[in-house]
């Protein structure tokens, strides 16, 4: 496998400068296609909030002529399948895949390969023919989430006992956070409880949790390695609940607004902030091109290996941590939110605790 490791800064000078490229080969008269943009879920925030208004702005920078057609599965693998055949049926250029399963979704796949149709893998590796993955390193995500939560746990990271609640065995990233945070977590601490989270929601990890207070006991459990922040938000639920006081350090993934502000009321300790203007840019830059028959070479940076194919063109970004004390200089900087949207008038003490002032 072939690597090249994308930073924040000299990864998205390469993406810029490589779509600069294609745009210039492609020019603006040339006649629009339609992407298909196929997003799995609503229970994660992201998707509608970011991803897709990002991926239909980029594809509109790099082809005016372009349209977007979009389906989200709400989280259901037959779903999905059924609007991937819908488009290929009628006639997309190029599918940009978030894909709920990858296992589900491989009959189709295979079915867009065999109709000319190259798919981007994002976010998730699909299986099956792909063209392309773009996403951030799982294995980077999950040793971030882990690290914070041995130093989040301070002494009591000396053979601590851990909660886990880990993502939707579904999915592929699933495993590959949960494969990082403990090869972390090995060794340092005591792993009480470990769960799987269907759908990664809410709902489902708040019943987890309260299964494992009940089981251990609200004063054994030093630190929770939440897999996300809707998953971050049922643990933190359950164990006020339950009231557990002081609460323990817990993890999360997305940088959700709510979640940040959980953050800055000290509820949860961190979250792992993925700049999807990043991923966005690449999968956008990476669909377009294979929708004018250009390769990728100018836009990928390492290969990965499905369970179906091997030396996937891919682009691996880096995931930053985030807490309290680095929201300022890492979302609010880049634009995610600005201070007046993350400090609440409640929030206003502990924003200026944490250094979030106008």
């Amino acid at each position: 496998m072939r690597s090249r490791r994308w930073g924040l800064g000299a990864g998205l000078v390469a993406v810029v400068m490589a779509v600069a490229g294609c745009t210039e080969d492609g020019g603006q008269g040339e006649d629009g296609f339609t992407v298909g943009l196929l997003l799995p879920s609503r229970a994660v925030p992201r998707w509608e909030q970011s991803d897709k208004p990002l991926i239909e702005k980029r594809v509109k920078e790099l082809c005016a002529d372009c349209t977007i057609a979009y389906a989200n599965a709400e989280n259901d693998a037959a779903s999905q399948r059924q609007q991937m055949n819908s488009m290929i049926t009628r006639g997309v250029s190029v599918l940009i895949l978030d894909v709920v399963d990858p296992k589900a979704l491989r009959s189709s796949v295979r079915a867009a390969d065999r109709a000319g149709i190259p798919v981007v893998a994002y976010d998730r590796l699909a299986e099956g023919p792909i063209s392309g993955f773009v996403s951030f390193d799982g294995g980077r995500v999950g040793r971030l989430q882990g690290e914070a939560l041995l130093k989040g746990m301070g002494a009591g990271a000396d053979d601590g006992g851990v909660v886990m609640v880990n993502g939707d065995p579904s999915s592929p990233n699933a495993a590959w956070y949960e494969d990082g945070s403990r090869s972390v977590l090995q060794d340092k601490v005591r792993i009480l409880k470990s769960y799987n989270t269907i759908g990664w929601r809410t709902e489902n990890a708040h019943d987890h949790m309260s299964a494992a207070i009940n089981a251990l006991g609200p004063n054994r459990i030093d630190g929770v390695l939440a897999a996300n922040d809707s998953i971050a938000s049922g643990v933190i639920a359950a164990l006020k609940s339950a009231r557990v006081s002081p609460l323990p350090p817990v993890t999360g993934q997305d940088a959700d607004l709510d979640a940040v502000r959980r953050i800055v009321k000290g509820e949860q300790y961190m979250t792992v902030y993925k700049p999807f203007r990043q991923e966005t840019e690449a999968a956008s830059a990476m669909a377009v091109a294979l929708a004018r028959g250009n390769d990728l070479d100018a836009l990928v940076t390492t290969t990965v290996n499905s369970p179906t194919t091997k030396d996937v063109p891919a682009v691996l970004l880096d995931p930053v941590s985030v807490t309290a004390g680095t929201i300022g200089r890492t979302l609010v900087r880049d634009g995610i939110y600005t201070i007046d949207q993350i400090c609440t008038p409640k929030l206003r003490s502990a924003c200026d605790r944490a250094g979030l002032t106008r």
